[in-house]
């Protein structure tokens, strides 16, 4: 059997930022490029069959991924600029604000005392 998480890091290597940005669109004389937060998680795993008094398997998986489209960026007249999709921007941004907020109050409250 090969070595599972080498060959899930050989492949995960060749992704780069694909993910995050979409194939650019001609539309009424504009270009649109298409931006996304992507995230992935994986794993892995093996056994060990050589045990003193067990017979032991072993064995692995993993996945996931996850993509939030935040915007675009749109080219007219030779202008490029972002636009972002409020709500998805909404969505990826209060939970790590929320996080962010929490961090910072426990430091504060490290500092007090």
């Amino acid at each position: 059997m090969a070595n599972i998480a080498q060959e899930l890091a050989e492949t995960l290597s060749n992704v780069g930022v694909k993910p995050s940005y979409g194939a650019p669109i001609e539309l009424d004389g504009a270009t649109i490029l298409p931006v996304a937060v992507s995230s992935f998680g994986f794993g892995a795993g093996e056994g060990n069959p050589q045990s003193n008094n067990d017979n032991v398997e072993g064995s692995g998986g993993g996945g996931g991924g996850c993509s939030a489209p935040v915007g675009a960026y749109i080219t007219r007249d030779g202008v490029t600029r972002f636009e972002p999709n409020t709500i998805a921007l909404l969505a990826v941004g209060i939970p790590f604000m929320f996080v962010t907020g929490r961090a910072v109050a426990r430091v504060v409250k490290a500092l007090k005392s």
